[in-house]
């Protein structure tokens, strides 16, 4: 069974990033309110490499991403991806970008929940970290709502708009996690 199989939630259906995805990732990457955030969208070529290495089949034991274009059940619309890739030592690092029509609608709390059953129960990790850029405050919302914990801030850590910039590092234990 594919992963898409295995993550599900009330509102949204995950489906693995495929060829016919690249418009709705570009224009994801594009968002100005989104943009900030991410170097790749600065750069065609990084944008094209960070789509194409997410492409592959993925499966436990993976190198890549597991990157899942999330839809809304009722429309088929997509609206963000989200994903996670492994990190070694029973570690995997998550990571989701939304459209931003669809901020503030609890749709990223819902489908870290989707992902914490996966990487927890079926792929057997024992711990998530995130990586955000500090001033990204929704997206600290949402990760501190789902149970990570701040374990600290990597300083000038990230490349962006012309200068270093601070990342917030995130930790969730399986067994701090109610679906783990």
């Amino acid at each position: 069974m594919q992963p898409a199989d295995y993550v599900t939630s009330a509102r949204i259906t995950y489906q693995q990033i495929n060829s016919d995805d690249w418009p709705f990732f570009v224009a994801l990457q594009r968002d100005p309110r989104i943009a900030c955030y991410l170097a790749s969208s600065h750069n065609d070529d990084a944008m094209r490499e960070a789509f194409e290495c997410r492409l592959p089949r993925w499966e436990p034991g993976s190198r890549h991403w597991l990157c899942l274009v999330m839809r809304e059940k009722t429309s088929g619309e997509p609206f963000g991806v989200t994903g996670f890739i492994d990190r070694g030592e029973g570690i995997a690092e998550v990571g989701y970008l939304l459209a931003t029509r669809v901020h503030g609608q609890g749709l990223g709390y819902e489908s870290l929940h989707a992902l914490f059953d996966y990487a927890f129960q079926v792929c057997g990790y024992r711990k998530l970290v995130a990586t955000v850029t500090v001033g990204n405050e929704p997206s600290k919302r949402v990760l501190e709502k789902a149970g990570f914990k701040i374990e600290g801030t990597l300083r000038e850590n990230y490349f962006l708009e012309g200068r270093w910039q601070d990342d917030w590092l995130f930790g969730l234990l399986a067994h701090e996690c109610a679906s783990g």
